[in-house]
């Protein structure tokens, strides 16, 4: 469960923090690793509170015990791990995950439901549970190891990206199944746009299961799906100011070929002006051929003229962003002092939210 909140609100806004004390394991080692479905907590169920749940911030409680188990599963806590829970909801999952971390912070801006989680946990026996009412976008998070998650549509994908900032171990993640399809799409699939290429430069995406309705309640109007985010290691070398721009061409119409996309008058006025700011900042002479051609000479140099962006993996993408800028073409305002060197620097997670679907066109 996940709280809806608007675009606009950026800022980080105060938050109650609540810590229900040490953790009690009823004389068991530390270092145990205990049974994930507790039968108390599997018998406890979001109904047995009699609470009232919000449409406005998208309140649909997982029930499934299996899907519960699959979470935890998939997100191999070890006994010395902090778990991040965005939206615990009445705390169906966040009894599993007390009985494995050595703590688990848990988000809701919900009064209600932080009220209904910390006593679940202490009924249960387990006070290991930090929680924090406040809005999971503009909340500041502490320190944490894995996260789990059950997220609205419309705040997917600046939840990812504020998420991945933090680089954490991993995440095992809820989406709506049309929204995690789009993070799981390959090239020469329908939906393979934007959002999965710009992930990918950050993080590794699997599938764990998908979730029909009947597993939450109330029962939400269309199916689920978890997916397990794990951060690169070694992050791609890449401007992302530069890449973006470049993406963001390539897939304003992903089934036409660079050739068509790159041969718009508006594309190539503002490169052109890119261009020259260049050639003026590193006394570069200007190519003595008429600036469309420069283009095309580059794009044919890669062997992606005549390819459609939905074909082209990240790794050509790479090669092509790379091609313009040897050849001084780029996607940002070169005159800025605030832009990045124009040289290869470290990806880093982009301050700003990404669109939805909309960007991604035919």
């Amino acid at each position: 469960m996940m709280n809806k909140t608007p675009k606009q609100l950026r800022r980080a806004e105060p938050y109650r923090i609540c810590t229900v004390g040490p953790k009690k394991r009823d004389g068991m080692s530390s270092d145990v690793v205990v049974n994930s479905s507790p039968q108390n907590a599997r018998n406890i169920t979001s109904g047995s509170s009699g609470m009232t749940f919000f449409k406005k911030y998208g309140q649909h409680m997982l029930k499934n015990p299996g899907i519960l188990d699959k979470i935890v599963q998939a997100a191999e806590i070890r006994s010395s791990d902090t778990v991040l829970e965005i939206g615990p909801g009445t705390g169906n999952l966040t009894t599993r995950l007390v009985a494995i971390a050595r703590k688990v912070v848990a988000i809701d801006i919900d009064a209600r439901m932080i009220g209904e989680v910390k006593k679940r946990c202490i009924q249960i026996g387990y006070n290991n549970l930090t929680v924090i009412e406040g809005d999971a976008l503009r909340t500041e998070y502490p320190k944490f190891d894995v996260c789990t998650a059950n997220l609205p549509y419309q705040i997917s994908s600046p939840f990812i990206f504020k998420l991945l900032s933090h680089r954490p171990l991993c995440a095992v993640l809820m989406f709506q199944k049309e929204f995690a399809e789009r993070l799981l799409a390959n090239t020469n699939e329908d939906k393979y746009g934007r959002l999965a290429i710009n992930v990918r430069l950050f993080c590794t995406v699997t599938k764990v299961c998908k979730v029909a309705p009947g597993s939450f309640n109330p029962p939400p109007k269309v199916d689920s799906m978890i997916v397990k985010i794990v951060p690169r290691q070694h992050p791609l070398v890449v401007d992302f100011g530069e890449w973006d721009g470049m993406i963001r061409i390539c897939f304003s119409r992903k089934r036409r070929i660079l050739r068509s996309l790159f041969n718009k008058q508006s594309v190539l006025s503002i490169l052109e002006c890119n261009y020259k700011t260049w050639c003026s900042l590193n006394n570069q002479i200007p190519v003595d051929v008429p600036f469309k051609q420069h283009v095309m000479q580059v794009l044919e140099s890669t062997g992606l003229v005549e390819r459609r962006s939905i074909t082209i993996s990240i790794a050509e993408f790479l090669k092509l962003l790379l091609a313009f800028n040897e050849a001084g073409i780029h996607f940002m305002n070169v005159a800025n002092p605030k832009s990045q060197d124009q040289t290869k620097v470290q990806s880093h997670i982009p301050q700003f939210l990404f669109e939805q679907d909309s960007l991604d066109q035919d």
